[in-house]
């Protein structure tokens, strides 16, 4: 059975950093894109940053040059500096088959499986 162990989250005031780690396990196919929505209740969900087993990374534009993504061994990590208020979100890690599109492209309907989800909050 596929699963998502995720980890970290937290409250930080603006300016700090958080790290998010995502683990897939039973996962058999290849290529596959891993990466992090956020939801903010009353908003749609958003991608935030995706990376794929080729290396291939995008990034949304407001977290561009702040976030940095990256996976080894079936496991990725989301490094968040410089955070924002704007920031605070439940993020959930994400996994799908084949490379990862831009995340512009993406919707949540690309991802099959799907991590319980972890808060942020980032504090003015």
């Amino acid at each position: 059975q596929v699963q998502l162990a995720e980890s970290g989250g937290g409250s930080v005031q603006a300016g700090g950093s958080l790290t998010l780690s995502c683990e897939v396990s039973a996962y058999t196919y290849r290529p596959y894109c891993m990466g992090w929505f956020r939801r903010v209740p009353g908003k749609e969900r958003e991608a935030v940053a995706v990376i794929d087993t080729k290396a291939g990374t995008s990034y949304a534009d407001s977290v561009k040059g702040r976030f940095t993504i990256s996976l080894d061994n079936d496991k990725n990590t989301l490094q968040m500096n410089g955070l924002k208020p704007e920031d605070t979100a439940t993020y959930s890690c994400a996994v799908g088959p084949g490379l990862c599109y831009p995340v512009t492209f993406l919707s949540p309907s690309d991802f099959r499986y799907w991590g319980q989800g972890t808060h942020v909050t980032v504090s003015s």
